[in-house]
């Protein structure tokens, strides 16, 4: 299955794409894709009801997408995950994965404006593939483990603004979790739907100029050792969301640098997982 969200931000009502162009609408089932729908047994509630309407689908139109799931309890991200992307920024393949957090509030949809946080000078763009996970998952005894407690795949652009994470106190967080950072979708993807997460073709332009190029297929640890290893720190709950890094090709990558300014457009895509537009303005 594919889930969306369709409406005003805070106003999205939660649905299921048939196509690329006609969905389902499941609001009479379900009250949002949140921890109670994952936690619940939700994805295995829907199946049949998306089967059932998928013959009296509606176009999608112009409708907005909302990120295909509620705000989560957590966004968690892992660093420097492949290794052509740590020798761009001069640092080294990580022997554990490099953790840090997001600001929840930070999810926004796959094309919705990014803005510029006041003071920012290197704004940069990360496409992403997401995990969203499906169950409470702690201390998890093994990879397959790991796998079941997985929900699906989203596609995600992890903004960054490089000054506030590399040279305000060396914490990741700040340059990490100004609003707009985390667009999200359009739609989030089950399982069953990727044959392989672990070769699929990414990529994200910058006002129509290819900057990155890569895939899942050269991540330094793969999603399910990532939710394993994760879960023997903290508690993973339903709905949860993981950045899993990104290939080479970022801003802080190139010599000279370059950084995004106001009205450039980021376009991105994973196969399989859609694609996302978004324009840069300024700062409130």
């Amino acid at each position: 299955m594919k889930l969306i969200r369709i409406g005003d931000p805070g106003a999205e009502k939660p649905g299921a794409l048939v196509d690329r162009d006609h969905y389902v609408d499941l609001s009479d089932v379900v009250t949002d894709f949140d921890e109670a729908f994952f936690g619940g047994g939700g994805l295995d509630r829907i199946r049949p009801i998306v089967a059932e309407r998928a013959a009296s689908a509606v176009p999608l139109g112009g409708q907005r997408l909302g990120a295909p799931i509620a705000r989560p309890h957590q966004i968690m991200c892992v660093g420097l995950n492949y290794s052509d992307h740590a020798a761009e920024t001069g640092q080294a393949v990580p022997s554990e994965p490099i953790l840090f957090t997001k600001s929840p509030n930070t999810l926004v949809g796959p094309n919705d404006d990014v803005r510029i946080p006041r003071g920012s000078t290197k704004l940069d763009w990360e496409v992403e593939l997401g995990i969203v996970i499906g169950k409470r998952a702690s201390y998890l005894g093994d990879v397959d483990e790991a796998r079941d407690a997985i929900a699906g795949w989203v596609l995600v652009n992890d903004v960054s603004e490089r000054a506030f994470q590399m040279e305000r106190g060396g914490q990741w967080l700040k340059g990490k979790s100004a609003e707009t950072f985390n667009p999200a979708g359009p739609w989030l993807v089950t399982q069953d739907e990727i044959a392989n997460v672990n070769d699929l073709p990414m990529w994200l332009d910058v006002n129509g100029v290819r900057r990155q190029t890569g895939s899942t297929s050269t991540m330094v640890f793969d999603p399910f050792f990532i939710v394993h290893y994760i879960s023997q720190f903290m508690v993973l709950e339903p709905g949860d969301l993981i950045n899993t890094g990104t290939p080479p090709g970022v801003g802080m990558g190139f010599d000279p640098q370059m950084w995004l300014q106001e009205r450039d457009v980021m376009t991105l895509g994973i196969d399989g997982l859609g694609e996302q537009r978004q324009t840069v303005v300024g700062p409130r």
